[in-house]
């Protein structure tokens, strides 16, 4: 069986986008692989680390990743149940000229910068555009600016957070995200999360505020959030998705998926089931 299903959703010549679920069996580091073209990497399930050399980046659907036409990179799953992404290649070209100069790499295609964090709109808009291009619901020309928003949305600095800190601070961070991710059914007490990492609950708290730019409980929601748009489709029992998550009730869960995506699941639900809303900004 192999490790990777891919299957290509759109390819206008000049955007791609593929949906890749990854069976995730390698606990280790994988051999080395390089990208052909620059991609953007959105998980929206699952978890696994990508290394480029000593550095490393928990990929999960909180963040963007960016995999640079030629750059060395491995990757691992440290947690079980492998991961599903949306890729998007991109010409260099457009990466110049959408992307921040800060965040260009000096003398070589891509970013300088491993992944980058994504606000909810961006995670609402990956949603959209898989689901939309999944069911054929979208047409070229709007997929096409659908993709530019979400690229604008991950690479705009009001919109997204590179983290900025210490490397011994992100990796503590770095194994609290792997934690979270683990199980996000479970209701973690800061005191649990510290233990398994290394750290107090103090340094813990004030080190992934640094790194990541909001508190953990709102990290592990956003993380719930994302599985929950994931299924939503697929789901006949929203109270019984809520608890699955780890949802204290449905109401907990339509509060929290409103307050964040700004409608409730059911209409969104709806949204991803056929009538496609009409997305530009």
């Amino acid at each position: 069986m192999p490790e990777f299903d891919i299957s290509l959703l759109l390819d206008t010549g000049t955007l791609s986008v593929r949906d890749v679920c990854c069976r995730g069996e390698c606990r280790h580091r994988s051999a080395e692989e390089c990208a052909a073209t620059t991609h953007l990497v959105f998980p929206y399930r699952g978890v696994y680390v990508r290394h480029v050399g000593s550095d490393l980046a928990v990929a999960d659907a909180n963040h963007v990743l960016f995999f640079n036409q030629g750059q060395a990179y491995q990757v691992s799953h440290p947690v079980d149940g492998g991961d599903a992404c949306l890729a998007l290649a991109l010409p260099e070209a457009l990466i110049q000229e959408l992307a921040p100069p800060a965040l260009l790499q000096r003398g070589a295609p891509g970013l300088s910068v491993q992944s980058l964090r994504i606000d909810p709109r961006a995670q609402a808009l990956v949603a959209l555009l898989r689901h939309g291009l999944v069911g054929a619901q979208l047409e070229p020309l709007q997929a096409e600016g659908l993709l530019l928003t979400l690229v604008c949305r991950s690479l705009g600095p009001r919109t997204a957070r590179a983290a900025a800190s210490t490397r011994q601070r992100r990796r503590l961070v770095d194994r609290a995200k792997l934690l979270l991710a683990s199980d996000l059914s479970r209701r973690w007490t800061l005191a649990e999360i510290a233990a398994d990492v290394g750290g107090s609950p103090v340094y813990l708290t004030q080190a992934f505020q640094q790194v990541e730019g909001l508190p953990l409980y709102r990290y592990q929601l956003r993380l719930r959030l994302a599985r929950a748009l994931d299924r939503l489709p697929r789901e006949q029992n929203l109270s019984a998705l809520a608890l699955e998550l780890g949802f204290s009730s449905h109401s907990h869960f339509a509060s929290a998926f409103r307050q964040t995506y700004g409608r409730s699941p059911s209409d969104f639900q709806r949204t991803l089931r056929g009538r496609v809303m009409q997305e530009s900004h």
